[in-house]
């Protein structure tokens, strides 16, 4: 992202001893901003230097003995600013697509993770939930899911160091479960694969967070505006020759549900993050967090014709 000189002149945007690296982690004791090479994991949050220094300062001999003792083991170390969760989530779905290549095996497994609101709708009497999560892990080819986990690094590279790994994961989670919550409501009975809303909650927070902490997101907004337009110019340019835009907007095959769902999920929690960073504010980011969650599953109880 590019940045306005608002966002240059905000200093908290920036680690407090690389003022070039943009984060978005506090430290949980001085709640100092630092950047992936600063910051040390700690049992909740994250310690800049200085408060590593004062904690160690402060240990009782049996505590630095202890510590002593556990770091002359072997231990194998990782850049801490490696996108490990989003490449977690690639590895996760493209072994799911391996799988899927497997005669016998692909198809039974496509049935038992995609999506339909058949199986989630209260009035359908067969619920089987975990399809409003696990429909990212299938896809219906190979540059489905290539485009998709392309796309997932692009945007998890930059937002991950920004949130943190489990941050990031709860937003990518509870962006696929408001693509499937859009696409129960807004087309009913469709089959859906794919990570599309996922990722598209993705940009939602990415956006979001941007605009709060300063940054230039015009690029941003084009981005999401060119990939949410994309299936409705593909289904205008189809329907030139047929005249009917609705059969070829279904036609298609891009679900723009999915789309607008974990967009407006992603952009919600995108706001929870941004408002809430100071780690005495966990509490309520964890509350909120959960009220989106309740709020979307609650969205299923309404029947899908009240949405037309």
């Amino acid at each position: 992202m590019s940045t306005t000189e608002e966002f240059r002149r905000n200093s908290d945007n920036f680690c407090y001893r690389h003022p070039d690296r943009q984060s978005f982690v506090l430290c949980q004791r001085c709640m100092r901003t630092v950047c992936p090479e600063c910051r040390t994991p700690a049992a909740v949050g994250v310690i800049c230097p200085e408060c590593m220094a004062q904690q160690r300062a402060s240990q009782t001999p049996a505590q630095k003995k202890a510590q002593r003792r556990w770091a002359s083991r072997p231990m194998s170390v990782v850049s801490s600013d490696r996108p490990k969760m989003t490449l977690g989530i690639i590895a996760v779905t493209g072994l799911v697509y391996i799988i899927g290549l497997i005669p016998g095996v692909g198809p039974l497994l496509s049935n038992l993770l995609a999506f339909n609101s058949f199986y989630v709708l209260p009035q359908a009497g067969l619920i089987q939930p975990w399809r409003l999560l696990t429909v990212a892990l299938v896809h219906d080819g190979f540059f489905h899911v290539g485009l998709n986990m392309l796309a997932l690094w692009f945007i998890g590279r930059s937002l991950e160091p920004l949130l943190g790994r489990a941050r990031f994961l709860i937003l990518y989670l509870i962006g696929a479960l408001g693509g499937s919550v859009a696409v129960a409501l807004l087309a009913p009975g469709v089959w859906t694969v794919g990570a599309s809303g996922a990722i598209f909650a993705l940009f939602g927070a990415l956006l979001v967070i941007g605009r709060h902490i300063g940054a230039d997101i015009r690029v941003i907004a084009i981005l999401i505006g060119i990939n949410f337009a994309w299936p409705f110019v593909l289904a205008g340019i189809n329907a030139i020759g047929s005249g009917d835009f609705a059969s070829s907007l279904a036609a298609v095959g891009i679900s723009w549900q999915a789309h607008l769902g974990g967009l407006v999920t992603g952009a919600a929690i995108g706001f929870v993050y941004s408002r809430t960073r100071a780690p005495r504010q966990r509490g309520l980011q964890t509350g909120l967090l959960i009220g989106v969650t309740v709020a979307l599953i609650a969205l299923l109880a309404i029947p899908a014709a009240f949405y037309f």
